[in-house]
């Protein structure tokens, strides 16, 4: 009789206590610090001093800081470049994205195999920072909206998973479409894209989040700080221990009954703010990750 796989035999007792304690640990140790974030950003300014920094223990909380800073300041002007400029970039690359790698995954398309060689070849060479910034200067971008989208619009890495996906659709149904008189347009809208909702949907989370989270093209090509997304707001106010750039009319009132809030609930209150969209959208994209991509990536 042969022996079975080491992954074949019984868990044993310690494998059974162990799994779901390692799993306690490790969720801890990332719920921790988001926990204690949350709470410094909903703390007054006698509790902050009383722990001489970082709230862990609740006391006398407020939302001072989140009324301070949604008040018409700043970061409420940051928030709303960025949910703008997260909004139509997704939108916009996720659209070329899907165009591109349907046309690259049908074998008979024009200049296939040299458009794909290019998209492969972006794998192992970069233009650079300064031939980046040169081109999007000659194009008249500086300090333009559009250069936060456009150096970024497409990714090669979500082009190849996507094109994988696309190439494992049964070319019986394709074939059957074209008999039937409908072009390539008609043939992406009605039968593939309905097949491949999950890839789009990772592949749009992915887009999503890089531009949320993105704050180096903004460094490079935004001069006037009145256009900054949230996260050079954030790099700014939290990273360089800068104070926040103010408006025409500064920062708005706190609200009536509620006092300023301290400078670290400030910081953890933007921090807060930062993070919170992703992990909102997050739940509900998390189920086609295995489906999206571990599929799209072995296929084709």
């Amino acid at each position: 009789m042969s022996e079975r796989a080491v992954w074949e035999e019984e868990p044993t007792v310690v494998d059974r206590l162990g799994k779901p304690l390692v799993l306690t640990l490790i969720t801890l140790a990332v719920a921790f610090p988001l926990y204690v974030v949350v709470v410094t950003s909903l703390s007054t300014t006698e509790a902050v001093t009383r722990a001489g920094g970082l709230v862990v223990v609740p006391r006398e909380l407020t939302v001072a800081a989140y009324v301070q800073l949604l008040s018409g300041g700043v970061v409420t002007k940051a928030l709303v470049i960025s949910v703008a400029i997260t909004a139509i970039g997704t939108a916009f690359s996720l659209g070329i994205t899907v165009l591109a790698a349907y046309g690259l995954s049908r074998p008979g398309s024009l200049f296939h195999r040299p458009l794909l060689f290019v998209v492969l070849l972006t794998f192992l060479f970069g233009p650079g920072i300064i031939p980046s910034y040169l081109v999007v200067n000659s194009l008249g971008l500086i300090d333009h909206y559009a250069s936060l989208i456009l150096p970024a619009a497409i990714s090669a890495f979500n082009l190849i998973v996507m094109r994988s996906f696309f190439m494992g659709i049964p070319a019986e149904l394709i074939d059957s479409a074209r008999i039937d008189g409908a072009g390539e347009l008609s043939i992406l809208r009605r039968i593939v894209l309905p097949l491949s909702k999950a890839v789009v949907a990772v592949v749009g989370l992915f887009y999503a989040v890089g531009y949320w989270n993105a704050f180096f093209n903004a460094l490079l090509y935004i001069n006037d700080n009145s256009k900054w997304p949230l996260q050079m707001v954030l790099r700014t106010y939290i990273v360089q221990q800068q104070p926040l750039p103010t408006g025409a009319g500064g920062v708005a009132s706190v609200g009536i009954g509620l006092q300023p809030a301290p400078g670290l609930a400030i910081k953890m209150a933007i921090v807060v703010i930062a993070i919170v969209p992703v992990l909102l959208v997050y739940p509900f994209i998390q189920r086609h990750f295995q489906k999206g991509v571990i599929i799209g990536a072995v296929k084709g």
